[in-house]
């Protein structure tokens, strides 16, 4: 299981240039404030910054560990488990590296660039598993098929489908650009989402929007 962690938040970190400062599988909590929460990351303020809590669902995690879409194959069967957990450790991920840098995030922020980190990731598998076959339902399966938790208040679903539109403009955009073109460029492709990774709050809307 500790494994499986540190090779998703192995592969947030590489496609982003970004190091792993701190390991995600040593900050997992065993219960999260929310009871109907698959993940959640928790922060609180301190004298000198503030400490994190990762909490992913236990019965998630044993089913990525039973198919685990990294060292098998990421398919429908382990799609969903799959964001679940890689949408919190790109929360820890993103907010140590915020933090490292004296930056400020948003919920907004946090909650666009988990979005954009688990449609990379999975790109960027799905492009090695199936060598270098586009995988075209990707997009909708991720950013269309969704559903929001029925108990969220009504800002923070706007919230979520904002993020949800904005990463769907966002990666849509960068897949025409440099991967579904005649000569794919993976390597610009990496890049353009360092740089995104590294953009301020409205910067990453703005570039959402093109």
């Amino acid at each position: 299981m500790t494994m499986l962690l540190e090779q998703m938040q192995s592969l947030i970190a590489s496609i982003n240039d970004v190091p792993v400062t701190h390991d995600v599988s040593q900050f997992l909590i065993s219960q999260s404030c929310a009871t109907t929460t698959d993940e959640q990351v928790l922060i609180s303020p301190t004298e000198d910054g503030a400490e994190l809590g990762v909490y992913i669902d236990p019965a998630v995690l044993l089913r990525l560990q039973d198919h685990n879409p990294i060292e098998q194959q990421l398919c429908d069967a382990n799609l969903a488990d799959f964001c679940t957990a890689l949408e919190g450790i790109s929360h820890f991920q993103y907010l140590v590296w915020c933090m490292e840098h004296s930056r400020s995030v948003s919920l907004l922020e946090l909650e666009l660039q988990a979005e954009v980190d688990k449609y990379a990731v999975a790109m960027w598998l799905l492009l090695k598993q199936t060598r270098g076959w586009f995988p075209h339902a990707l997009h909708a399966r991720m950013f269309t098929q969704v559903s929001y938790a029925a108990e969220l208040d009504e800002f923070s679903l706007q919230r979520y489908q904002e993020a949800n539109r904005c990463a769907a403009r966002y990666c849509q955009a960068i897949d025409r650009r440099f991967l579904r073109c005649r000569r794919r460029r993976m390597e610009q492709w990496m890049y353009e989402l360092q740089a995104f990774y590294r953009c301020s709050h409205r910067t990453k809307l703005r570039r959402s929007m093109h």
